[in-house]
């Protein structure tokens, strides 16, 4: 999940949604809007980049 950016959509590990509201690169970590609030999580509980699977639907 290296090619995240503000304002991907994505899944965690643990199946919560949410879109990328700021991406750490030093401590490897996101903030994650949700419907909740923002949480910060590690980019290695990020499961899925739902952002470019809606872009190959949408393009085919």
């Amino acid at each position: 999940m290296t090619s995240l950016k503000k304002g991907d959509r994505i899944i965690s590990k643990s199946g919560m949604h949410g879109k990328i509201a700021d991406v750490n690169e030093k401590d490897d970590t996101c903030i994650v809007e949700t419907l909740a609030g923002r949480i910060k999580m590690e980019r290695s509980a990020i499961s899925l980049d739902l952002s470019s699977k809606l872009n190959s639907i949408e393009k085919k």
